[in-house]
């Protein structure tokens, strides 16, 4: 059976040696919100003269972006994850590929960082100390509490950072590996918004509304100091929709916040009525990343990317689960999950 070949479109380069084109069967790549790493997943054809693969090898994916005419890097630098052979008729490999961020999600360090820190020359730290370049670091300015941080991987290192960050009422950032470096792109920030039509582009949308991560209830407790019998200290206490959709608390142990003002202003920001989250199944928009806003014809509603799979192709397509900005602050950097 042939690979499919996708007009030229779409690339794979190994060690900047080989190149795969003509091998390309499927390929694919995904993001989320609540992932680190771009990922790439190709299905190849193996020839008689495949060179091979295997993990730790560099790759790049190269593809002629929406509008474009020349082939760009849409995952680069990368690494080789995962590769799998399949034999039947013909013998075709599955690799799976991550840009070089997932090293920060799978390596474990330990730091003690004293207040007065901002997130931003915290991960100038994890970078210099891991040798990793960085390019565009913007000034998160929010001054941190003092972090004691044991046997953690670097990425959950980062994110609480970048999550504190949020909560203080800082704006929300993503890290991003690019050929540059290491970078870090504010949430909702890209120049080009691209626009979804349901008359033209979308084939089919979903919109999906749900009690389910509601909360109408915050009560924000201090850490305990006397003893793990006492009750912690209530911070602040604050109320939403109780009347309309119930009782529905959420409990937030903070050490970080330096008043009762902050701790009030926190809990008001993870009130959160009825979710509403959109999927859209549209024609690919190869270069459209989780993190990046995203204009909907006629929702009259501003949306973030939160997922993203691109089915590369000619014509190709993509699934987005989009939310508004105030549900990706709740979801993605109120929590406390990593």
């Amino acid at each position: 059976m042939t690979a499919l070949r996708l007009a030229g479109a779409y690339d794979i380069w190994l060690e900047d040696r080989y190149a795969f084109q003509d091998l390309i069967y499927e390929l694919t790549l995904e993001e989320a919100l609540d992932e680190i790493s771009y990922r790439a997943q190709a299905t190849l054809v193996v020839s008689p003269d495949f060179p091979g693969m295997k993990p730790g090898q560099a790759v790049r994916v190269l593809g002629v972006p929406f509008g474009g005419s020349e082939q760009v890097d849409l995952l680069n630098p990368a690494v080789v994850w995962q590769c799998e052979n399949h034999y039947e008729r013909s013998d075709r490999l599955t690799v799976t590929m991550y840009d070089r961020t997932i090293y920060l999600a799978k390596s474990e360090d330990e730091y003690v960082f004293p207040a007065g820190m901002t997130a931003s020359e915290r991960i100038r730290k994890y970078a210099d100390d891991w040798n990793i370049r960085y390019d565009r670091l913007p000034d998160t300015e929010v001054k941190l509490a003092k972090a004691l941080y044991r046997a953690e991987s670097i990425y959950g290192m980062m994110m609480k950072d970048l999550k504190e960050t949020a909560k203080k009422g800082g704006p929300m950032y993503r890290p991003r590996m690019t050929v540059a470096g290491l970078e870090l792109v504010q949430i909702g920030s890209n120049r080009v918004v691209w626009s979804l039509e349901p008359s033209e582009n979308v084939i089919s949308i979903m919109q999906k509304r749900t009690l389910e991560g509601a909360v109408t209830k915050v009560k924000v407790l201090g850490t305990k100091e006397a003893g793990d019998d006492a009750a912690a200290q209530v911070l602040a206490v604050e109320e939403g929709e109780i009347a309309a959709l119930g009782t529905l608390q959420k409990i937030v142990q903070e050490s970080s916040y330096n008043s009762v003002s902050e701790a009030k202003e926190a809990a008001h920001a993870l009130l959160a009525g009825v979710q509403e989250t959109i999927s859209v199944t549209s024609l690919d928009i190869n270069t459209i990343r989780a993190g990046d806003k995203v204009d909907l014809a006629g929702s009259g509603m501003e949306l973030i990317a939160m997922s993203v799979r691109h089915e590369l192709g000619d014509p190709g397509k993509m699934v987005l689960e989009l939310g508004s900005p105030e549900l990706v602050r709740r979801r993605y950097y109120m929590n406390e999950s990593v």
